[in-house]
């Protein structure tokens, strides 16, 4: 084990141990699935909290760079291939229309599902490819002009817009708070979403399976997991702070 594999196991253990912890003040009391967001971390890196650490669902931005990673990790050689079928891999950053074709066939669930010309097109592949796509909807919950997500209030239209769309598994709601001065700050932002989430997953009319809400990140993860989420992403707790540029 070289400095940085020590140094990935070490930050590893500590945010297992943060969740743990999380998990004794969650409303839900569930144990929500950690993924690694990896977006500028290196293929090896991953390789080796996998096949190592226990590491079971990475979670990429850009389509570029999972395009890059993907058969290093998962179809390169016989173990990258074995290493796949115990590894989930999830698309969290924004998606274009015209992008969605070098996924298709890579991911287990598009976290950003933000337009209806999206879900169109995802829908369209997945037919394509003789598949079925899990979504969740992205939703603005701190509603900024600049980022990218379904408004709070546009939750119910929007759902019912995409039902149609036949290929697309629709999971749950995911959500970025915005940045926040101190971590109690992220609260009112995850309690928010958090009664979006319940107020949709008890509505019968959308057909929601296995209701997943995926919020927190490395700067909240323990808040988000206080107040009901099923999945927290969590990148520079467990890689270190990015020292490449993000392209």
């Amino acid at each position: 084990m070289n400095e940085r594999q020590q140094q990935i196991s070490e930050n590893l253990a500590n945010v297992r141990k943060k969740i743990k912890e999380a998990c004794e003040k969650s409303r839900r009391g569930n144990q929500p699935l950690m993924l690694a967001a990896t977006k500028t971390v290196p293929a090896c890196d991953i390789a080796y909290a996998i096949d190592n650490l226990g590491l079971d669902i990475i979670g990429e931005n850009r389509v570029n760079e999972l395009v890059e990673k993907y058969d290093e990790l998962f179809t390169i050689d016989e173990r990258a291939v074995e290493r796949r079928k115990h590894t989930a891999v999830h698309f969290i950053g924004t998606l274009q229309t015209n992008k969605v074709k070098y996924i298709i066939d890579k991911v287990d669930m598009i976290q950003s599902l933000d337009s209806e010309k999206l879900a169109a097109e995802i829908d369209r592949l997945c037919k394509k490819n003789n598949r079925s796509m899990d979504v969740l909807i992205e939703v603005n919950i701190g509603r900024e002009e600049n980022k990218s997500g379904v408004m709070p209030e546009q939750l119910e239209d929007f759902l019912c817009k995409i039902e149609e769309y036949s290929s697309l598994r629709i999971r749950g709601i995911m959500t970025m708070a915005p940045k926040c001065t101190q971590i109690e700050d992220f609260r009112k932002f995850f309690k928010e979403t958090y009664a979006l989430f319940i107020d949709i997953s008890e509505k019968k009319s959308h057909n929601i399976i296995e209701p997943v809400l995926s919020m927190g990140m490395s700067d909240s993860f323990t808040i988000a997991i206080e107040e009901g989420a099923d999945i927290v992403r969590i990148g520079s707790a467990i890689f270190g702070a990015r020292t490449q540029p993000v392209l």
